[in-house]
């Protein structure tokens, strides 16, 4: 099968990155390599590292960016990019893109187990490394169970799907995405299975508890903006709500100067921005991208610039 992806709000990251051909950036998730081939493309003298987790990525990737030998792919997740970039002498960089959550080739490859549209094993691994989702599942309280549908899906009847597979898993292992799917639906009411995608946030929840995806997000951007060279950019293109929210109060926390209390007179912290927001509101694809590709309606781009290194 091939790894198809389409990229989802290019030119509005391109902008955003505002790419300099002798510039150094970083692609935290290289995917199918569709920005990271559009960034290595308006390179002359500077460089392009893209970062994958996933093995299949990271071979696509490195055969798409072949022609660009000022590009190059590493196998590993973006929240380690500090590390990874000091061994290359690449720091500082002058921007770092994230194109968040799963590809179209992930979604669509029923061996992933990620789509509760096929049936597979329940593996949702985006690194195919560590604990799967039939794993975890296996191993987890009803309780916790519960609490990762709730705070990483907001899935209203957490509880109820949480004691459906408990009570399932204690007479056979919950294995395939489609037994899942089934729990799923049986543990909700009629009203609620006739939603387009009663299983989706049930799945989303997994997904982001199998991968860590939120403290990886939250590391990753910290990394990022430790990386960044002043004036240099950080463009993050989430797809749920959870990543959009933590991406935002990041940035406004990079961007907030005197933090002192209101009652105080003058500013006694010295404090001052470290970052300027660019992009006040985030960035949506348009009606045209709309069209071609259904995929992109969730997504939105934030952008931040760095003006000096944040206080810690």
């Amino acid at each position: 099968m091939e790894f198809a992806h389409v990229s989802v709000l290019l030119q509005e990251s391109l902008d955003g990155l505002r790419i300099r051909p002798d510039g150094i950036y970083v692609d935290g998730t290289a995917g199918g390599a569709g920005h990271s081939r559009e960034i290595a493309k308006r390179l002359t003298t500077g460089r392009l590292i893209a970062f994958d987790q996933d093995p299949d990525a990271v071979k696509t990737a490195a055969e798409r960016l072949a022609p660009y030998p000022q590009a190059e792919v590493v196998h590993d997740n973006f929240r380690n990019m500090a590390s990874r970039l000091e061994e290359r002498q690449a720091l500082p960089v002058d921007g770092v893109l994230l194109d968040l959550g799963v590809s179209s080739w992930q979604l669509d490859n029923p061996e992933r187990g990620f789509s509760y549209r096929e049936d597979a094993p329940l593996d949702m691994r985006m690194s195919k490394e560590g604990e799967t989702a039939a794993e975890l599942l296996a191993r987890s309280s009803e309780s916790e169970i519960a609490r990762i549908l709730w705070e990483y899906g907001e899935e209203r009847y957490s509880r109820q799907i949480a004691r459906k597979i408990v009570e399932k898993r204690e007479k056979e292992p919950v294995l395939t995405t489609f037994q899942l799917a089934d729990l799923i639906k049986s543990a909700m009411p009629a009203a609620a299975r006739r939603e387009k995608n009663p299983c989706k946030r049930s799945f989303q929840a997994l997904r982001i508890a199998v991968n860590s995806e939120l403290d990886a997000l939250s590391n990753g951007i910290d990394a990022a903006f430790d990386c960044l060279s002043e004036g240099g950019r950080l463009c993050i293109i989430t797809f749920h709500s959870l990543e959009d929210r933590m991406v935002k109060q990041k940035f406004l926390d990079l961007a907030r100067g005197c933090v002192c209390p209101p009652e105080f007179p003058v500013c006694v912290c010295g404090r001052t921005p470290a970052a300027k927001v660019i992009t006040r509101k985030p960035v949506l694809p348009s009606e045209e991208e709309l069209k071609h590709n259904r995929r992109s309606a969730s997504a939105k781009l934030r952008v931040l610039e760095k003006i000096h290194e944040r206080y810690r």
